[in-house]
């Protein structure tokens, strides 16, 4: 819905125009297989129907026994029902990690797929993974942490290198547990139908589509009206990592300002290495510099990061520290940092790299990390509280934190006696992908927000620079600046057209806030700026939102 308009600029003798502005719901028509966003952490007692009814699995329910279904290695497969009559296969005296069930599909290198199948084993939690054997090799599609008695759904897609023929199995080191499998289904997609889906769902949940009448003073609709908009600022924030650097290079600053970022997150001036490398001497001052050049630039700060468990980056002194000593310091930390920026930022990275490291749980016991939340959020329970990993969803070759392990590892440190809900954050760290990974984020209805972890260094940036040396943008800035364009971030205006016979034009925008220019031929050519926030549409509003405004 429009939430506000207000006056930005007065000319002089300007006449009284009245500007309605009124919210369409963003509708959009699908074309080809809409993408189901659909997924499942909990496990469940009964698996749901297969996506896309199978996609291009044969008998993705098991309704018709093993039709379509082979052993892949020495398994041996059963079809069975349970209780209420759903079907699954069964695939036991397993010897190998790849002793299962398989199904022989026909893969093109020209296309996405989405993969998602429900999974159970009879002992242990071990992960699953769906894999696709290929004239080229093995490709992951996903994996799951599965449990005996309920069925957890595995979810993920693959793309190919060379067409063909392919089977697809499923793996896990428990070699000693029976694999049920039900609800298999792998779809394919174009390209063009990927990028038609994200830019259906970025017209559903980024956008609204408003309705602009230009009256005269009598109420009389001006016609042929020339309307332009200049957004202000965008609502979801996109934003990217900065450090010290910046406080003292004009050029990097003036690079870093002339974009519209929302939000920032600093390198390493708030990490304890930085805010502590001598015991018992704090020092905050370059994140001081940098949150106050963050307010100075209107934006929002993540806090980054309270602990990290790679021992590589552990200040030497506390190496040398009891457990009881390092228990205190830990403690200390977490109240010290959080204190001193509390109500400053929007949120805190509080265990950094939980899953490929493992620091304080070595020193400390395996509830490091939960104890860590418990306590981030006793000192600040006002704000998200993040487990920040990288690869987790960019990288399927990396066993160490894969989204199931990730899932894991969050519901170990919620099950500690006091620990809240936890939000999950997602490295971004492909610079070859990264236009995709930013466009799937962008798109997902359920991403609040992007920092890229492109931070400038004279040295060399972490993993992915944004710019040169001078300041000239590399392939990736040219990336982040073109989605920043097309999502309404450009500081250009805009010019959406002329008001129609009744004095209305609609338009679809991106939420956020903008200057809106009227200009008449009629009314002295006087252009007109006025502020308009547009925000999404609530599920109860009835009727379109109407604002009338005297200028």
């Amino acid at each position: 819905m429009v939430k506000e308009m207000k006056q930005v600029a007065e000319p002089e003798r300007t006449p009284l125009l009245l500007i309605f502005i009124s919210l369409l719901s963003s509708g959009f028509v699908a074309h080809a297989v809409p993408y189901d966003y659909t997924a499942s952490i909990e496990c469940l007692e009964t698996p749901q129907k297969a996506q896309y009814n199978g996609g291009s699995i044969v008998n993705p329910e098991l309704n018709d026994g093993l039709a379509g279904w082979s052993t892949f290695g020495n398994a041996k497969l059963e079809h069975r029902e349970s209780p209420n009559g759903n079907g699954f296969i069964l695939a036991q005296s397993r010897a190998q990690p790849f002793d299962s069930v398989s199904q022989k599909v026909e893969l093109k290198t020209n296309l996405l797929y989405t993969f998602s199948a429900w999974v159970q084993v009879s002992q242990g939690n071990p992960s699953v993974a769906a894999v696709f054997k290929t004239s080229s090799g093995y490709v992951e599609a996903g994996t799951v942490i599965a449990k005996p008695g309920c069925w957890s759904m595995l979810k993920g897609g693959l793309t190919l290198e060379t067409s063909g023929e392919a089977s697809l199995f499923f793996q896990t080191q428990n070699s000693t547990a029976d694999v049920m499998v039900d609800s298999i289904s792998l779809q394919p997609f174009t390209p063009e139908e990927w990028k038609s889906h994200q830019d259906q769902t970025m017209d559903k949940v980024r956008k609204a589509k408003v309705r602009i009448q230009v009256v005269d003073k009598l109420g009389n609709s001006l016609p042929k009206a020339t309307v332009s908009v200049q957004q202000n600022a965008l609502t979801f924030p996109l934003g990217c990592a900065i450090n010290k650097n910046i406080l003292t290079n004009a050029a990097y600053e003036k690079w870093f300002a002339s974009r519209a970022f929302r939000v920032t997150t600093f390198e390493d001036e708030m990490k304890w290495y930085s805010t502590e490398p001598t015991r018992g001497h704090e020092d905050y001052s370059a994140a001081d510099a940098l949150l106050e050049f963050a307010k100075q630039h209107k934006l929002a700060v993540r806090g980054h990061n309270v602990l990290w468990d790679d021992p590589t980056y552990q200040q030497g002194w506390l190496n040398s520290l009891t457990p009881q000593q390092l228990s205190v310091a830990v403690d200390n930390r977490i109240h010290s940092v959080m204190s001193k920026y509390k109500g400053q930022v929007i949120a805190w990275d509080v265990m950094n790299e939980n899953l490929h490291f493992s620091y304080f749980e070595t020193k400390l016991g395996p509830n490091a990390s939960g104890h860590a939340y418990n306590l981030a959020s006793t000192t600040d329970g006002t704000i998200p509280l993040f487990m920040n990993e990288y690869n987790t969803i960019e990288e399927v070759t990396d066993p160490m934190s894969t989204p199931a392990k990730y899932l894991h590892k969050l519901r170990e440190i919620q099950a500690y006696s006091g620990n809240a809900d936890i939000k999950m954050a997602i490295g971004l760290e492909q610079a070859s992908y990264l236009e995709e990974v930013l466009r799937e984020g962008f798109s997902h209805p359920e991403v609040e927000g992007i920092v890229v972890w492109g931070a400038w260094n004279p040295k060399g940036c972490y993993r992915m620079c944004l710019t040169d040396n001078n300041f000239n943008n590399l392939a990736t800035g040219d990336v982040v600046d073109r989605l920043l364009h097309e999502w309404g971030g450009s500081k250009e205006p805009l010019v959406l057209g002329e008001t129609d016979e009744n004095g209305f034009l609609e338009a679809s925008l991106f939420h956020g806030d903008y200057n809106v220019t009227i200009v008449h031929p009629g009314v002295n050519s006087l252009a007109l700026p006025q502020r308009m926030i547009v925000a999404p549409v609530t599920p109860t509003q009835a009727q379109p939102s109407v604002v009338k405004v005297t200028i």
